[in-house]
């Protein structure tokens, strides 16, 4: 049982507290269906029926105590009717690795496929509203003249092309506000962040160049260090922290509204970050160290302390390697899932590979983990710095076929709230970690660089 347990009450910004008494509700097995257009505002006006009704009065709900088939269901119904923001999507990586090219027969890619993690019939299954694109920049751009700069362009410009071709679908995001919107007319949001500082180059103007190309966070590095700080994989911990740019781009960073992302970093650059910044900061995709030890990349107690006396946010990681140091030994399963896999003659991607991948993953846990792991990611983070602090960061077709049961793709989130709600968390909980959370940070970042 979570240790926080709430008071339900019916109200704009708690919009199911009484979901347990909809289980009967018939508007509910409009969700439980393949319909994947089904509109929030539908669901909305159902629970005002019920308020108006009386059949929702103030009480405490222990949805840990309700059955597992009646807790999917509001798990269902809250990814539906809840925001659900992921900090982290490397769809503009995936369809660059597949030589995606800017033409209407290639745009129609991100709207169903059976590649990857992400496209728009999943992640209306699953109920996700705004996924960040990660404009990602590999760290070989670091050595080139222009650092990655024209790449980091033709990357914006690909996601403005995917949203521009299918307008009734997708839309640009940049801000809460836009994502409230664009929600509201049932469109799966676009937000832009930047996976590596490194075009930013040595001119701090280009700070501003790319919040004007729609680039709302940045990560100040990635797997090498750069010009602005020192990487979490690289040791040769060039400047011990930031360095002396690295500092004025985090002052701009806080100065034009761009989110500050310390994933990736080493630990010495985000204590730097964390004395500096003037702004809330989020970890895009990162999760727990305590469940990975020695693994720098993911955050340790006291970092996770310090970032919500920072007021951030660390959004978790679902990859293998991030949720279970376990996993991360076990490359010899994932050959032996293949061989597996070929003897059907099927890939991990096939529809028929799916039960075979799962009974896989039972009898052999440490190959993927699971979605409880994530939820114990998320218990750990409440634990140390407070439920207001965490939200959610997959990595989606950034982490390969390491992903945990249960979250293979963007149509498993009602998994993971599945998972939270029998933990016993609330309703209110669980609307912070799909997006209050990250909206909070957001909007002060804007405030913050709006009262400059």
């Amino acid at each position: 049982m979570h240790p926080l347990k709430h008071t339900q009450t019916p109200s704009s910004d708690n919009r199911l507290g009484c979901a347990a008494n909809l289980h009967n509700f018939s508007a509910l097995t409009i969700i439980q269906s393949h319909t994947l257009m089904k509109q929030r505002s539908t669901l909305i006006l159902t629970f005002s029926i019920l308020v108006l009704l009386g059949s929702c009065t103030k009480k405490e709900i222990d949805y840990s105590a309700l059955s597992n088939e009646r807790l999917q269901t509001i798990a269902d119904s809250l990814a539906q009717t809840t925001i659900i923001v992921d900090g982290h999507v490397d769809l503009p990586y995936r369809l660059r690795m597949k030589n995606f090219r800017l033409e209407k027969e290639f745009l129609a890619i991100p709207l169903e496929s059976k590649d990857g993690d992400f496209d728009y019939v999943r992640a209306k299954q699953g109920g996700l509203d705004a996924p960040f694109m990660s404009i990602y920049i590999a760290s070989s751009y670091n050595a080139t003249p222009d650092k990655g700069k024209v790449y980091a362009d033709s990357l914006i410009t690909m996601v403005q092309r995917i949203a521009a071709e299918h307008p009734s679908k997708f839309a640009l995001a940049n801000s809460p506000s836009d994502i409230e919107a664009n929600t509201k007319s049932g469109k799966i949001s676009l937000p832009m962040g930047m996976e590596n500082g490194s075009p930013i180059g040595n001119d701090i103007n280009n700070v501003r160049y790319f919040y004007d190309r729609g680039i709302r966070y940045v990560t100040l590095t990635h797997s090498k260090d750069n010009q602005i700080s020192d990487s979490s994989y690289d040791s040769l911990h060039t400047w011990k922290g930031l360095s002396p740019f690295g500092e004025k781009v985090v002052a701009e960073m806080n100065a034009v509204g761009i989110m500050v992302d310390v994933s990736h970093i080493s630990d010495s650059a985000f204590y730097d970050v964390m004395r500096l910044t003037k702004a809330p900061c989020i970890a895009s995709h990162s999760s727990c160290r305590h469940f990975t030890p020695g693994f720098e990349r993911n955050m340790s107690d006291d970092m996770l302390r310090a970032l919500a006396k920072n007021g951030g946010v660390i959004q978790i990681n679902f990859g293998a390697n991030f949720i279970d140091s376990v996993a991360r030994t076990h490359d010899a399963l994932r050959d032996s899932l293949e061989r597996v896999l070929q003897a059907h003659q099927l890939t991990s991607k096939d529809e028929a590979a799916k039960p075979i991948i799962a009974k896989f993953g039972l009898e052999h846990k440490a190959l993927f983990s699971d979605v409880e792991r994530v939820a114990d990611h998320i218990d750990h983070v409440v634990k140390i710095a407070g439920v207001d602090h965490v939200g959610l960061g997959s990595d989606f077709d950034g982490v390969g076929d390491s992903l945990p049961l249960g979250l293979k793709d963007v149509s498993h989130y009602p998994n993971l709230i599945f998972a939270l709600l029998k933990r016993g968390y609330s309703v209110e909980d669980i609307e912070k970690i799909c997006y209050k959370n990250v909206f909070r940070v957001w909007n002060q970042v804007i405030s913050i660089a709006g009262a400059k």
